[in-house]
């Protein structure tokens, strides 16, 4: 399962060096459903996970006073600024790269090749995205202590809720239903509201609340 897993994972980086080949200048500097990054920044997130080990990335994280949050932002931000050519070429060239961090093993970066190619796709529009049987695993590996763990949702997020996809045989918790396509749930899951008019149930406004911007 590994193996696959690290294959898709590769499959989904040069879907979205594709898809970033062909965005113009104000495409590559639009708001994508990462909250204040642009599109640019989350190609420059996934480089950046190509770029820096392990050890590197703690010592920055340790620049920043352990925060590594701030850290994956900053660099994320700095990679974004390279050239798009530079961009496209390090996913295509690395798009085979295994990735197995620590504590969460390869489904962190498959999970996170999948939401970040909508991340950029569904803002400009575009209709580009990983197919179901992607989906169905990245909801498998959100619904585990490991994603909260890793910070792909926070703790409470799914409390009281019964999720279901109407896609394929898939189905976590107990409580209020919330029910839709694999991929609407991930990303409602992972904290993205660009695709709950597809979901439907009596846990969807709980749902919904949960995942709402905050304001500052």
């Amino acid at each position: 399962m590994a193996d696959d897993v690290q294959r898709r994972t590769g499959v989904n980086r040069r879907v979205l060096a594709d898809l970033a080949a062909e965005l113009d200048e104000d495409q590559l500097e639009a708001p994508s459903l990462c909250a204040g990054w642009r599109c640019r920044d989350v190609l420059g997130h996934l480089v950046m996970t190509l770029d820096l080990t392990v050890p590197r990335f703690l010592l920055e994280v340790a620049r920043d006073r352990g925060r590594a949050g701030v850290t994956s932002d900053r660099l994320a931000r700095a990679h974004g600024d390279r050239p798009v050519a530079e961009l496209v070429a390090t996913l295509r060239e690395r798009s085979g790269t295994h990735l197995s961090p620590p504590g969460v093993g390869p489904l962190g970066p498959f999970a996170d090749s999948c939401i970040h190619l909508r991340d950029v796709a569904i803002p400009l529009g575009i209709a580009t995205s990983a197919p179901v049987q992607d989906w169905l695993r990245v909801l498998e590996f959100l619904a585990t202590p490991r994603a909260r763990a890793a910070g792909f949702l926070p703790r409470g997020r799914l409390d009281g809720l019964a999720l279901r996809t109407d896609d394929g045989a898939w189905s976590s918790g107990t409580g209020a239903e919330v029910t839709g396509p694999a991929e609407a749930l991930a990303l409602a899951v992972s904290g993205r509201g660009a695709l709950l008019d597809q979901l439907s149930g009596d846990g969807l406004a709980t749902l919904r609340a949960r995942i709402a911007p905050r304001r500052p």
